[in-house]
């Protein structure tokens, strides 16, 4: 596979190239906004904290959203690689793993019957969701002689995903309570976010990072086949079993804290490839940086699209990953 970056200097030049872009990103997502800071309030907001209000929305608000949207951003990116890879599919993504659809599912349910309420119980309850469903998508894509296949995970994601969203759709019709209280997070947004949230999962989404990384020469090998992969003596449903335990921590910790951003993790996998060809030991590191430098660039523009209001990045994802989906899916989803 042709990439930009030919070289491993290059490949390594792009990468810390991206990461200043990435802090530059989140400097500018700390400073703008409906009001503005200097860099010197920003750093006094720590040195010489003074109960301000502007250094309370820094610490509060400001720094908690910066970090949040580039580590959801990372994981979605890496938790879409790795399922294009298992699957085979180039359009593959969260929702194909039934994640969004049993995130939203477990907290509409929580709300409706169980009176749940507030950003904190939610991640919990998303998360659970999350795996609930990944779990179940995984067991019915390996059920048969054949076990874990492409075609069939994808079918099993599918139905569970039009399952779960049609429920979704039935309780939020016969309850207005419960409409209200998830509409804001079924939109998926970084704002009102808390530490505290992203904190509650974090444990889990830091060690399937590290664990993406380590599974990366495998993913290279399985990417030739199963066949081919079983010859050079990998494990193949290990690996694949292995994988999905990754994507459903990434991806669930991600909708649990953010709700169900979208495209992200179809949009940076194919960037990532167009730079630096198919090796996943370069692409999942780039993914970590480019879905950051995405989501947070993002979540940024969309403060300024309708000022003073702001539009959910939610929103500003699907119009930037919509045309990309149109193009991938015309070029016959090839990943090149």
């Amino acid at each position: 596979m042709q990439s930009v970056l030919h070289s491993r200097s290059l490949k390594w030049t792009g990468l810390f190239a991206a990461i200043l872009l990435l802090l530059v990103a989140m400097a500018g997502s700390v400073m703008l906004g409906v009001t503005n800071y200097s860099w010197s309030t920003v750093l006094s907001s720590y040195t010489a904290f003074d109960g301000s209000n502007s250094h309370l929305i820094i610490q509060t608000s400001r720094v908690p959203r910066a970090l949040i949207a580039a580590i959801v951003g990372g994981s979605l990116a890496v938790a879409g690689s790795l399922m294009q890879a298992i699957t085979r599919n180039p359009l593959a993504s969260p929702s194909i793993f039934g994640v969004n659809a049993g995130a939203a599912f477990a907290i509409v349910l929580a709300v409706s019957f169980f009176d749940m309420s507030g950003l904190t119980a939610f991640t919990w309850i998303a998360f659970t969701g999350a795996a609930v469903s990944a779990g179940g998508v995984y067991f019915l894509g390996s059920i048969g002689r054949d076990g874990l296949t492409p075609i069939k995970i994808t079918l099993a994601g599918s139905a569970l995903t039009a399952f779960f969203s049609s429920l979704t759709q039935g309780i939020l019709l016969g309850n207005g309570k419960a409409f209200d209280q998830v509409l804001f997070w079924l939109v998926g947004s970084v704002a009102g976010r808390t530490m505290e949230m992203l904190q509650a999962v974090l444990p889990y989404m830091a060690v399937a990072l590290v664990a993406a990384m380590f599974l990366s020469p495998h993913i290279n090998i399985m990417a030739l086949g199963d066949d081919v992969a079983k010859g050079l003596g990998q494990k193949t449903i290990l690996i694949k079993a292995l994988a999905a335990v990754v994507i459903v921590a990434l991806a669930g910790g991600s909708v649990a804290v953010a709700g169900p951003v979208v495209f992200v993790g179809i949009i940076v996998p194919h960037m990532a490839r167009f730079l630096v060809g198919g090796d996943y030991r370069w692409i999942l590191p780039y993914c970590v940086v480019l879905g950051a430098l995405l989501l947070v660039s993002a979540d940024l523009g969309a403060r300024f699209i309708a000022m003073p209001k702001e539009v959910p990045v939610g929103v500003t994802t699907a119009l930037i990953g919509v045309p990309f989906f149109v193009y991938i899916a015309r070029k016959g989803g090839q990943q090149k």
